[in-house]
Parts: C-alpha cells; sequence; structure tokens
C-alpha cells in the first residue's frame, strides 16, 4: 500500500513542483539571511575602523583640552547578532544594532539610526522564518486538501473501503507521505543553512529546529481537522485558504493594532524634544542649581569646583547635558515600559496563534526581537555611564590628551543570550494539537471510519 501510494505522489505534477518551489523558496531565503549577515559584520568592521580613524584625528585637532576633544569623540556599542539571526532576522531591520555616543547627554542620541530605503522596509525580508510561516503552509494546503475527497470525486473511495483494511489507516499513511515530503525540504534547508550561514550547532539552533517541525506540524493536524468533514475538494481548499488569512495575516495585524492601540510609544519624539528643552533651558537659569542636581547624582564629582562669575566650564556643561536626560527620564521609562508591554501582549495572544507563537519564538531564539532591543537599550545605558564614569574626571581636571592610551578604544560589543522555557514553546502546540486531532477523531467517528476500523480489526 506504502508503495502504492509513493507511486501515486511522485507521478502527480503537483506534488514535485511544490516541494521544488518550497526548496528554491528557501534557498533563496537563506541567500537573503547570508546578505544580511554580511551586511551587519561589514558595518561592525567599517564602525570600528572609523571610531579609531575619528578619535586620532580629534586628538590631533584637540590635543589642547580634553573637554574640546570629548565633546566631539563617538565610542560605539555594537548589538552582536547571532548567526541564527540569518535564518530569523525579525526586528533587527528596524531597530538599531549599533550606535556610537559621546559623553554628553544620552536621550537625544539613543534614538538616531541610520536611514534605509523605504521601499525595502515596506516589502521586509523574506527570511527563512517567512518561508516557513507563509509559504510552507501553502504547500501543506495544496498536498493535503484533497486527501479522501480526490479518492470520491475519482471514484475510488468505495474501492479503498472494500479492498483496505482500515480506510483511517489509509489516509494517514496518504498524510504521512505528504508529511515526509514536506520535512525532508525543511531538513535540506535547515542543514545548508547551518553550512551556508556558519550556525553552530547549539541549543538555541536545535529549538529553532524543534519549532520549525512543530509548526509544519499544526498545519497538517489542521488539514487533517478539515478533511475530516469530508467536504468536496473545492470546499476544502477554501476553508484551508481562509484558515491560512486569518492565521498569517488578519490575526498578527489584528495584534499589531490592538498593540498600538492600548501602548501607544509617541514618547520617542517627546523624549528628545525634553531632553533639548530640559538643557538648553539651563543657559538663561542660575548655575547652582543644575550643579547641585549634578552633584546628588553623582557625589563623586564635588571634589570639582565650577569658577564663581565664571560663565562656562565644563562641569557645568555636562551637569547641564545630565539635567537633560534627567527631564527626559519618565518618559523614557514609559517608552521601555510599554515596549515590554507589548512585546508581553503578543506573547499571550499567540499561545491562541500558532503563526505568531512560532515568529515570536524564532526572533527570541535568534535575538532578533523586541525583548533584545530592550536588553541592548539598558546595556547602552550602562556603556553610556561607563563612558562618564572613566571621562569626566579627565575632563574636569582637563587632563593632558596625549597621555591617553587612545588606541585600546575599541569598538564594543553586548552580546545577549536566548532565554529558552520549553514550557513556553511547546505548550501552545500541544495544546492545539490536543484539540485539532480530538475534533477530528470526533468527524471520523462519526462518518463510521473509525467504527470500520475497529470492525477490520
Amino acid at each position: 500500500m506504502i508503495r502504492y501510494l509513493l507511486k501515486n505522489f511522485i507521478r502527480s505534477k503537483i506534488h514535485p513542483i511544490g516541494l521544488i518551489l518550497l526548496l528554491i523558496s528557501g534557498l533563496i531565503s537563506l541567500e537573503i539571511g547570508a546578505r544580511f549577515l554580511n551586511r551587519t559584520a561589514q558595518v561592525s568592521e567599517k564602525t570600528a575602523i572609523h571610531q579609531q580613524e575619528n578619535i586620532q584625528r580629534n586628538v590631533s585637532y584637540f590635543s589642547s583640552g580634553m573637554g574640546d576633544l570629548m565633546y566631539y569623540l563617538k565610542f560605539g556599542l555594537e548589538n552582536e547578532a547571532p548567526r541564527l539571526a540569518g535564518l530569523s532576522i525579525g526586528q533587527r531591520d528596524v531597530y538599531p544594532s549599533l550606535q556610537s555616543l559621546t559623553v554628553r547627554n544620552l536621550e537625544e542620541q539613543r534614538y538616531a539610526t541610520d536611514l534605509m530605503n523605504p521601499l525595502f522596509q515596506l516589502l521586509g525580508n523574506m527570511d527563512f522564518s517567512f518561508v516557513l510561516i507563509y509559504l510552507f503552509p501553502l504547500v501543506i494546503v495544496a498536498f493535503g486538501f484533497n486527501l479522501i475527497s480526490e479518492e470520491k470525486e475519482g471514484g475510488t473511495w468505495s474501492l479503498i473501503r472494500s479492498q483496505a483494511s482500515s480506510p483511517i489507516h489509509f489516509l494517514r499513511q496518504k498524510l504521512g507521505i505528504r508529511l515526509g515530503s514536506i520535512l525532508l525540504v525543511l531538513f535540506i534547508l535547515l542543514g545548508v543553512g547551518k553550512i551556508y550561514l556558519d550556525i553552530p550547532v547549539d541549543l538555541p539552533f536545535l529549538v529553532f529546529g524543534v519549532v520549525s517541525v512543530l509548526y509544519v506540524l499544526f498545519w497538517f493536524a489542521l488539514t487533517w481537522l478539515v478533511v475530516s468533514f469530508q467536504l468536496n475538494s473545492s470546499q476544502n481548499a477554501q476553508v484551508l485558504l481562509s484558515l491560512w488569512v486569518l492565521l498569517n495575516l488578519l490575526l498578527p495585524a489584528g495584534i499589531n493594532i490592538l498593540q498600538r492601540w492600548l501602548f501607544p510609544v509617541p514618547e520617542a519624539m517627546t523624549t528628545v524634544i525634553q531632553n533639548r528643552e530640559g538643557y538648553h533651558t539651563q543657559w538663561d537659569k542660575p548655575k547652582e542649581p543644575t550643579l547641585e542636581k549634578f552633584y546628588a547624582k553623582y557625589p563623586e564629582y564635588q571634589t570639582f569646583v565650577h569658577p564663581k562669575e565664571a560663565d562656562f566650564s565644563w562641569l557645568w556643561y555636562f551637569a547641564m547635558q545630565q539635567a537633560g536626560d534627567e527631564e527626559a527620564k519618565s518618559e523614557v521609562e514609559n517608552l521601555k515600559s510599554k515596549l515590554s508591554k507589548r512585546q508581553e501582549l503578543a506573547k499571550q495572544l499567540g499561545w491562541m496563534i500558532p503563526s505568531v507563537h512560532t515568529q515570536l519564538s524564532m526572533n527570541s531564539l535568534s535575538l532578533s526581537d523586541l525583548g533584545n532591543y530592550l536588553h541592548y537599550l539598558a546595556a547602552l545605558e550602562g556603556f553610556h555611564e561607563k563612558l562618564k564614569g572613566y571621562f569626566f574626571p579627565k575632563i574636569f581636571s582637563n587632563s593632558p590628551v596625549l597621555e591617553e592610551n587612545w588606541g585600546r578604544f575599541e569598538l564594543e560589543k553586548f552580546r545577549d543570550a536566548p532565554s529558552i522555557n520549553w514550557i513556553q514553546i511547546l505548550a501552545p502546540f500541544a495544546c492545539t494539537y490536543l484539540v485539532l486531532l480530538l475534533w477530528a477523531t470526533s468527524n471520523f467517528r462519526k462518518s463510521g471510519l473509525l467504527s470500520y476500523q475497529k470492525k477490520s480489526s
């Protein structure tokens, strides 16, 4: 029976064509992922070179004053992308993965990013996760929508029921062959991706593969449920395609709208405006209150004093810059809180929507999700404080510029690690499978196929 089903599967034109198209799409997605990783590496390399060139150039221009020099010098922190990000680019093409900061106010610099081609951003990236989530289900639908109906419409169903020891077993074998062919393409793509993108075989990669298989199994379970109603081929195709649109387009778009409605984030621009107002207004105010606030936050600098009757000093200037950051602090916390709540809402709703859950899981494993960006923002704050802690004493005491070893200030990297929670990853799939398979079993029992199996056994 299996040999017969394999021959029919191979002889059908749609099956080999579907598998070939899926394989080609997957290979294209791997090339897109490789280009993304190469572009990221090139930006990192060029930034590291530019940082050293910028430091040496400015040191030659402002060798007489540490304050003048540090007004211009920038130091970069890169949010390092793992090789797995080539399979799931996620939001790394939206949020900056590398920023260079001066020791001046942080908030005005935090939201500066590269300009990108708006058409490219509109189209997005056809990475491997896109192919898996959007294209794999279409091929699965094409393979499975007429699992029973083609036998009925071809006049062979009565023969199968009379000749096969178990029609339900026949259908399972038929579906299993289709499942095996799809999983074969999936494993080929993951294997090629591991080699082509130089992905280490570590726990995140293995979990990524598990999530990919579970998502494919979900669509086969959903197809099994739909064909259990024993509709005709046209109706099965319409139902499955409608479910594809619902699960992959409408519901994710609805989550996005709900996120924006519940947690609007206008604070990015507001933060910049309040930050600028916070330090620009200091020019017209007495300097003592500004310095007192600065000393309260950084008591270690109380030994440095602003000259009396002086209009300017680097101590007061950077105290003024700090005042701008303090002015925008509440907006910064609101922004981070709302971004975090958006992420949590998507995770919760993703329990009921496998496509969303799969995308979030893959982005989390490849460190290309919103959670990774929030971790990077926190690291950026720590990086900025470290710069200030090192250079402020040198600026306030006007330390000799040429005595500093400027060659050691290389581009620094922030290395995050994915948090793998097996229950959160597996439980949504397990619950979905349970519902779909129990429902399908009930339908087959009502149609008499399961009872027929019991009589034959």
